[in-house]
């Protein structure tokens, strides 16, 4: 007898495949612009430096003048009391937050709105930064670490400097252990296992002496729980869809 698979045990919600969440401290979010002086500067400084489970990068907490606290990823440099600026005639200064129409060509940002307002969106990984490539009259250019470039709108706000926290994903883990409380703070369930290395009665790929599904993967979406697994409503599968996809490029 079989017992239900990892699909459905996923979907069911348990305390095993939900993120603690509880354990974080705040979201990594630049205060609103209505909370903000419209032109000028608004300084601030930073309280502490801290660890949030699940983020590769440190947290930064900063009060502003007005008492405003907020938190954000912190940069390379960047140290408890240091003084920071936010607004559009804030100095060039590591750690500091500005439009990007205030930033020239050149400058290495992080933490950067993809919509104004939205309190940051785009490299905030840790080590994550972007270039400033052009401003043009329909945004400004910006060049992300996979080397494409984004047209975002001038007002978005941005900051000087690069994520701490880089070279992180340079040390190995060493064993699973540690790999495995990774995960549990992310939410996400390791170690997980091919399903046609199971038996069949533990996954619809399983059985069989060689680890091969034997049968095609392809399911529709509105397969039950269970047999819900391979490639979902998939258009296009198999050889036959290799095979075409190479001629019509080819043409």
């Amino acid at each position: 007898m079989g017992k239900r698979i990892l699909v459905q045990r996923r979907g069911k919600g348990s305390q095993t495949f939900t993120a603690p969440t509880h354990r974080r401290i705040a979201p990594s979010r630049y205060p609103p612009l209505a909370v903000l002086p419209r032109d000028g500067i608004i300084k601030g400084v930073v309280v502490d430096l801290l660890h949030d489970s699940g983020r590769g990068a440190p947290l930064a907490l900063i009060e502003l003048e007005n008492g405003i606290r907020y938190h954000m990823v912190a940069c390379e440099g960047l140290g408890v009391n240091d003084i920071v600026e936010m607004g559009s005639k804030a100095s060039f200064k590591i750690g500091n937050t500005l439009p990007l129409s205030d930033i020239p060509d050149g400058t290495i940002i992080c933490n950067v709105e993809k919509n104004p307002g939205d309190g940051g969106k785009l490299l905030r990984a840790s080590g994550s930064y972007g270039v400033v490539l052009a401003h043009t009259d329909t945004g400004v250019v910006v060049k992300m670490p996979s080397g494409k470039t984004i047209v975002l709108n001038e007002i978005c706000r941005a900051t000087i400097g690069v994520v701490a926290g880089g070279g992180r994903i340079e040390k190995p883990f060493l064993k699973a252990g540690a790999k495995l409380k990774l995960m549990k703070a992310r939410g996400r369930k390791y170690p997980t296992v091919r399903g046609v290395a199971m038996a069949a009665v533990y996954h619809p790929h399983g059985g069989g002496r060689h680890q091969h599904p034997g049968k095609s993967t392809t399911v529709g979406k509105t397969a039950p729980p269970g047999a819900k697994v391979g490639l979902i409503a998939a258009k296009k599968a198999g050889r036959g869809a290799r095979i075409r996809k190479t001629v019509k490029s080819s043409v």
